[in-house]
């Protein structure tokens, strides 16, 4: 096995195909690698159902013990989870998974204590280092005891916490149909739901790696086409799709209509304001108007923040914000350690939607107040030449205003849109928005034409 870390490695995670880009042995790397960098005498991990996650996990186990270091497994768990026992043990951890990812990648998405981030900046880059150069080699020799590798199970633990953050108890009874995309959403939803005044239709939870029914990747809409069906069929009050790793959760109403996460963003910026008198809540550039909106009408601050999890965590810990959301239905809070909570998301649409009579269609109407084009993708010979032909199409245009916090963002007082170039293929991402849907196309067309041309 030959190793390409600059590949392998991204500015979140480890991730690639098993065992072509990387396995046990690396993994291995991987948690002497961490516990150096980390300075860490204990450290927790977990991994999702993908086939090769149990070896992975318990070779990340052994190169850490190896280093003096007490190594707690917690087993199968979705990545909130692994965050949950960083938080509450107070150490650093490693969640084994590739999240929506195909069947044939896996990874590591890791933290230090308290569920704070390692990215390219915090320690992600001195990892791969070592790694590198330990590759031939291997570890050097650690004169520390090994330390132990222990099992422990945090499920009802997890679960009690979440409960304990937002108040079901006196809801009206719902009907939901959940689909876990045979991911960690099958292990986590039914400890989590349990005793809730919920009745529970479960899709695809049979904990199978290989994804027998669809990708676990509710982003992509044809893989919420099942549930879409479900819900309808069964009259449901709403239906629910985690992705593998279960850190993200997508909504689908009483009709069988996807529920934007922008709106999912400013309802449960609305209740945490509400919950914690104001505060700040972070959203990234290409979430709705209606977040910065929702959030100042209910006595916030909106801060705005380049797209990746890794920006949002550096936020939400500098300016103290209470909650965070981002197009892509991750969402954080400070009561979960800043770290992304798809399943906490999920409970507060529950809580917001049983707590009144109407649908959820009419609830979310008042969050979700424009048309958005979603994410565009385009495959480009030259990402830097197709962005500065977009910016001298918009610029000195008058009423338009340009900013490149992330990528290239073009405002007009009726609409914007965001042009940026992905980090690890050909691609360029466009997302659009305006006051009404005649815009918006005329709009999303005219920029793809620069694009594509």
């Amino acid at each position: 096995m030959t190793a390409d870390l600059s590949q392998l490695v991204k500015a979140y995670d480890v991730r690639g195909v098993v065992p072509d880009q990387w396995d046990e042995p690396l993994a291995e790397l991987f948690g002497a690698a961490f516990v150096q960098v980390t300075g860490a005498d204990a450290i927790v991990i977990g991994h999702d159902m993908r086939p090769s996650s149990p070896g992975l996990s318990r070779a990340f186990a052994r190169g850490a013990a190896a280093r003096g270091v007490d190594v707690t497994e917690i087993g199968l768990c979705s990545t909130d989870q692994l965050y949950y026992a960083s938080g509450a043990f107070g150490l650093p951890g490693a969640m084994f998974t590739a999240s929506h990812n195909p069947a044939q990648y896996n990874g590591i998405k890791m933290c230090r204590a308290g569920a704070a981030p390692v990215g390219q900046d915090t320690g992600l880059s001195e990892i791969r280092r070592l790694a590198e150069t330990w590759l031939d080699s291997g570890a050097p020799t650690s004169d520390a005891t090994p330390g132990a590798i222990t099992s422990r199970d945090t499920l009802e633990d997890y679960a009690a916490y979440l409960r304990s953050l937002v108040d079901l108890t006196s809801v009206r009874p719902l009907k939901v149909v959940v689909d876990a995309g045979n991911g960690m959403g099958g292990h986590t939803v039914p400890t989590v739901f349990s005793g809730l005044p919920l009745e529970l239709v479960p899709m695809y939870f049979e904990l199978d790696g290989t994804f027998p029914n669809h990708e676990a990747n509710p982003l992509d809409p044809a893989n919420l086409v099942d549930l879409q069906k479900r819900v309808r069929e069964e009259g449901a009050d709403l239906g629910i799709a985690f992705d593998g790793d279960a850190d993200r959760c997508f909504v689908i109403d009483e009709r069988g209509e996807p529920v934007s996460p922008s709106a999912i963003t400013a309802l449960v910026a609305a209740r945490e304001l509400a919950k914690h008198g104001g505060g700040t809540v972070i959203h990234n550039l290409i979430t709705s108007w209606s977040v910065p909106e929702v959030v100042r009408e209910h006595g916030g601050t909106p801060v705005r923040t380049r797209v990746g999890h890794s920006f949002i965590k550096a936020e939400m810990a500098t300016s103290g914000a209470i909650f965070g959301g981002e197009h892509s239905a991750h969402y954080y809070f400070r009561d979960f350690w800043n770290a992304d909570t798809g399943m906490l998301a999920a409970l507060h649409v529950l809580a917001a939607l049983g707590g009144q009579d109407g649908p959820l269609s009419g609830l979310v109407a008042e969050y979700d107040r424009y048309t958005g084009s979603g994410e565009i993708n385009s495959t480009v010979d030259d990402q830097a030449a197709r962005l500065a032909a977009v910016r001298a199409a918009y610029e000195g245009r008058e009423g338009v205003t340009i900013d490149e916090l992330d990528g290239l963002t073009v405002t007009t007082e009726d609409a914007w849109f965001n042009v940026r170039p992905s980090n690890t293929e050909p691609l360029l991402r466009l997302n659009a928005e305006a006051r009404d849907e005649a815009t918006m196309t005329k709009l999303r067309d005219a920029v793809l034409e620069i694009i594509r041309a």
